[in-house]
């Protein structure tokens, strides 16, 4: 019997996948291409990040800050482009960016993969059909383009195996007349194309949805196996990622991690919406006589005060003053035709604390999308949960506690009076009842309504001076202020008129109808829905401006997204490099149904 060999096997290879970046913006999706993977055989996928380009020097150094990598600041408009979108002539000494330009950006080496999400704001269904059309904004549609000559220009020496192009999905419509131009330029360099969109959300895992467009580029005579697509996975809850984070508010998370300030009429509109439902919810509140029925949000301080008149009723005196806090000077307006320019009805979204979130666009208001969530974790520690709490009759009390104060009560069904008269008080018109020797006034009626107001203090009582339960107008000066000071123990109460304006701007924690706070998403907790960062990490984005940090978060590529596509594409530049050219998989080729443009024997496009 003869000894079995051993089995020699080869030593695993790291194979270098360098990827370069075309409108880089802040590094997400290169921090997502550095996250990526593969192995075949014995051949190790190993990505490097050559850099980035864009406009944006603020997002260039937050790319550094994310991926290590230096970003180039580079306009690529052309002068013509320049000038439409800008409505001047540019600055002296600025030049129109070359292919050289593109080349020194990226260390004079060749990439692998180039990944580029061009500006998206004239393709984006956030911007009107009538201003997308503006010389403006087609000048910024016309920068793909551009950008991608730009690019193919700079490396034509060794052009980039794959190339991938990532967008809103409506530039399939908006700008189709520009996609054919793409097609035939990179047709003309010797790729093969293909189009599709896919979820963020389900590539990456996410706790959103994120539909986007992507064109997927394979240079046919460097990459002959199929490109398959990544494996999609389940959407999480918004509470999943939410709940890893600290409070919003809490300052050891940072600035991105603060409440944003709304308007009071936001705050309002927020608490009204109905989780997982939008502005639509304010539409089934009953408003009778110019009043919500069934809800009172402020005591009435004067006639009227945020009064909604009917349509059809008449109109009171116009007065001097008339704003909405001074008298009924609204209207309840039933022709409304405003919602197919609010988004498909999402302005004023609530979701649910384990539903998934929207995509994070550039500008994320609350009236702008779902952009608010019914939270429901309680603000800071329970103190006061027995307060003023009334225990039905039927019902197991609290626990009783060292603090009798707390305000226990029961709702006692049980009349009194009949035989007793127990705290029975008797009226100033009518006889008392029998003297008896325990007259105490917890045994009959011996408690008198006294219609004298004046008539029970006297002079040296405490009642006479101590202002007990004493309230302050707001044009006084309060007295000294005291050790024991309580509302019951002199003035120490104030008459306070103020109200915040509908347009005044504060962090206010409204408890909703669910018994959860509905309020808009920090900064951070967007990054981290992007999965810009784990929610446990600490981030800040250069400035401190939360509506720049979060137009940039907005135009990120989510890196788990980026990650999953960057391991497919790992996989296929190892598989051409192995001499493989079809890989056993059960994962669709992408993409379907266009997967014969990206075969061995095809060397169309598609």
């Amino acid at each position: 019997m003869t000894a079995r060999q051993p089995i020699h096997r080869n030593p695993d290879e790291q194979r270098e996948i360098r990827s370069f970046m075309l409108f880089g913006a802040i590094g997400a999706g290169a921090k997502g291409f550095l996250r990526g993977s593969a192995r075949v055989g014995n051949l190790i996928a190993k990505p490097r990040c050559l850099g980035s380009v864009d406009v944006d020097s603020a997002a260039n150094r937050d790319f550094k800050r994310l991926v290590g990598v230096e970003a180039t600041t580079l306009d690529m408009f052309s002068l013509e482009q320049y000038i439409a979108f800008h409505g001047r002539m540019p600055p002296a000494g600025w030049q129109e960016a070359t292919p050289e330009d593109i080349r020194r950006a990226a260390g004079h080496e060749f990439p692998h993969i180039v990944f580029l999400s061009a500006p998206c704001k004239g393709f984006s269904g956030l911007l009107n059909e009538s201003r997308s059309k503006t010389d403006k904004y087609q000048s910024l549609n016309e920068l793909t383009l551009r950008g991608i000559w730009l690019m193919l220009e700079a490396f034509q020496e060794e052009l980039p195996e794959l190339i991938v192009f990532e967008n809103v999905p409506r530039i399939a419509t908006r700008g189709r007349h520009l996609l054919d131009q793409i097609v035939a330029l990179l047709r003309a360099y010797g790729y093969a194309v293909a189009e599709t969109t896919h979820d963020c959300g389900e590539l990456g895992g996410l706790a959103q949805s994120r539909k986007r467009f992507l064109l997927v580029a394979r240079h046919m005579a460097k990459v002959p196996p199929f490109l398959y697509e990544p494996p999609k996975k389940r959407l999480q809850a918004v509470g999943t990622v939410l709940d890893r984070m600290p409070l919003p508010g809490d300052t050891a998370a940072g600035p991105m991690h603060r409440i944003p300030q709304l308007q009071w009429k936001t705050w309002v509109r927020l608490a009204f919406v109905e989780a997982g439902s939008d502005w639509r919810s304010l539409n089934r509140l009953a408003v009778e006589d110019g009043y919500l029925r069934d809800f009172l949000i402020v005591p009435q301080y004067h006639q009227g005060y945020l009064g909604v008149h009917r349509m059809e009723d008449t109109m009171g005196t116009v007065a001097g003053r008339s704003s909405p806090t001074n008298g009924a000077f609204s209207i309840a307006d039933p022709r409304f035709g405003q919602s197919d320019k609010w988004h498909d009805g999402h302005a004023y979204g609530v979701l649910p604390f384990d539903a998934s979130a929207r995509t994070i666009g550039g500008q994320q208001t609350p009236g702008q999308g779902y952009y608010s969530v019914a939270d429901p974790r309680h603000q800071g520690p329970a103190k006061h949960s027995n307060e003023f709490r009334i225990v039905p009759f039927d019902r197991t009390a609290q626990a009783v506690t060292s603090a009798h104060g707390s305000g226990q009560c029961v709702a006692d069904p049980r009349r009194q009076g009949d035989s007793y008269g127990k705290y029975a008080v008797t009226p100033f018109d009518q006889p008392a009842g029998t003297v008896i020797s325990g007259s105490t006034t917890g045994q009959g009626a011996y408690a008198v309504a006294d219609p004298r107001p004046n008539g029970i203090p006297q002079a040296g009582d405490h009642y006479l001076t101590g202002g007990h339960y004493g309230v302050r107008r707001w044009q006084d000066t309060s007295g000294a202020v005291a050790s024991a000071a309580c509302h019951d123990n002199g003035y120490w109460s104030v008459a306070d008129h103020r109200l915040p304006a509908a347009t005044d701007k504060l962090v206010a924690i409204i408890r909703a109808q669910d018994n959860s706070w509905h309020r808009p998403f920090t900064t951070l907790e967007l990054a981290a829905l992007q999965s810009i960062i784990e929610p446990e990490e600490y981030l800040e984005l250069d400035g401190l401006n939360d509506s720049d940090w979060r137009e940039r978060i907005g135009n990120a590529v989510p890196p788990a997204a980026a990650e999953a596509i960057a391991s497919t594409m790992y996989q296929t530049l190892l598989l051409a490099w192995s001499g493989e050219t079809f890989l056993l998989s059960s994962a669709p080729i992408w993409v379907q149904p266009v997967a014969v443009a990206l075969s061995v024997a095809q060397g169309g496009v598609a």
